[in-house]
């Protein structure tokens, strides 16, 4: 359990999410996040120079990301800190998060801002040298699309491990469409009364259109409307499967940053003084493999044992879910209702599976949302958890109010 960690409240951003190919698919990564820290930081009328160390959470590669931890520091005005740069898939950001709590617990740093970002849009197509192969024939990846369409240890593509959870669970087709539209409608309640709940800690992101011409993008661009005749008729990606295209994700842009720091220092930035956000727990997991989607079952229930905590005890749930399987999975293991109750709520407002996947910020924005959530109903233990390539997982859980 940890106990010296805190965000302070509105201490955190998100842009809006982008659908891969959309406003965000020419922007440097590294650049437009920390020329949005950049803004963000002003808009508060917060110093950089306040910070002693940056993490900055980052999968895809992009030119010169060899410096991306001091080089987005800088970006952001804090030339005269250092920066490290972190890549664990889709659980990056909660990683990151943890990582600063580490640093604040243990005295490294007193004030660490994380940084995530990534641009699955226009990504990189590598040539590795093969003096060996046939007449020196090079060897090429699509850092994108090559990783997800095959886990080099278990030679899957990420939906057929989703698959073979799903089977082992016994859902239906059934099962994940009305999960799935539960999932949009709930993203639904975050576009009410003028996205008033996005309002609350969405920030836009200011993007090129020509060389003298910007815009700002203020909301998430390309969400595929769902409803229930929809799903029922689309077919499954895999022949046999329960999993169509209406129940998983697709790739994204977009960046996110919180604030992790000292009680003290907490309280002095937060928004509201009286709301105080404390990292409490931490856990990790490897799932069997081939079965990615199980893989926060494990790393929850790590988490809650750090913690001293039980299931029961959680009042917000946030799930990383790529799939939907993920969702129902872990409802049925952890004895919990994947819809969501009034006394434990699951997903509300939004995830992933909705608004996108660009990796590195993901959990970030989930987070977020989970943390605004907990503190409008009155405080209480917030539990993320969701699992990432290579069949691992991952939880974190707060105390808010």
């Amino acid at each position: 359990m940890l106990n010296k960690a805190f965000i302070p409240y509105k201490g955190y951003y998100s842009t809006p999410f982008s659908r891969w190919q959309g406003s965000m698919a020419n922007e440097h990564a590294v650049i437009l996040a920390g020329n949005t820290s950049k803004r963000w930081l002003a808009e508060k009328d917060w110093d950089p120079g306040m910070f002693d160390y940056l993490i900055l959470g980052m999968t895809i590669g992009q030119p010169q990301w060899f410096y991306a931890g001091p080089w987005v520091a800088a970006l952001m005005g804090a030339k005269d800190i250092p920066g490290v740069t972190l890549s664990q898939a889709c659980t990056t950001s909660a990683t990151c998060i943890y990582q600063a709590a580490m640093g604040i617990e243990t005295g490294l740093f007193k004030n660490c801002y994380t940084l995530m970002t990534d641009r699955c849009s226009n990504g990189p197509h590598t040539v590795w040298p093969n003096p060996m192969g046939p007449g020196g024939e090079v060897i090429s990846e699509n850092w994108l699309m090559d990783n997800f369409n095959s886990d080099p240890n278990v030679g899957l593509r990420m939906i057929e491990t989703a698959e073979n959870v799903g089977k082992e669970g016994g859902f239906t087709k059934e099962q994940c469409d009305e999960l799935a539209l539960r999932r949009y409608e709930q993203y639904l309640m975050s576009l009410e009364n003028d996205r008033a709940f996005q309002k609350r800690y969405m920030f836009a992101v200011e993007v090129k259109v020509s060389r003298k011409k910007t815009k700002l993008v203020e909301e998430d661009e390309g969400i595929t409307p769902s409803t229930k005749e929809g799903l029922a008729a689309l077919k499954p990606v895999i022949p046999g499967g329960i999993l169509s295209f209406g129940a998983q994700t697709h790739p994204a842009d977009g960046n996110c940053a919180l604030i992790v720091t000292t009680e003290d220092k907490a309280k002095e930035l937060s928004a509201d003084p009286a709301i105080k956000i404390q990292v409490v727990a931490y856990g990790y997991s490897r799932a069997k493999p081939g079965y990615m989607a199980a893989a926060p079952v494990p790393a929850t229930r790590m988490a809650l044992e750090n913690a001293g905590l039980k299931i029961e005890d959680i009042k917000v749930i946030k799930t990383h879910n790529p799939f939907v399987v993920n969702d129902l999975y872990f409802g049925q293991q952890m004895g919990v209702d994947p819809f969501g109750t009034e006394e434990q709520s699951f997903n509300n407002y939004g995830c992933s599976m909705i608004y996108g996947h660009p990796q590195g910020p993901t959990v970030g924005r989930i987070i977020i949302e989970g943390l605004e959530e907990t503190a409008m109903k009155g405080g209480g233990y917030f539990l993320w958890t969701g699992c990432a390539a290579g069949d691992t997982g991952g939880a974190i859980i707060f105390k808010v109010g």
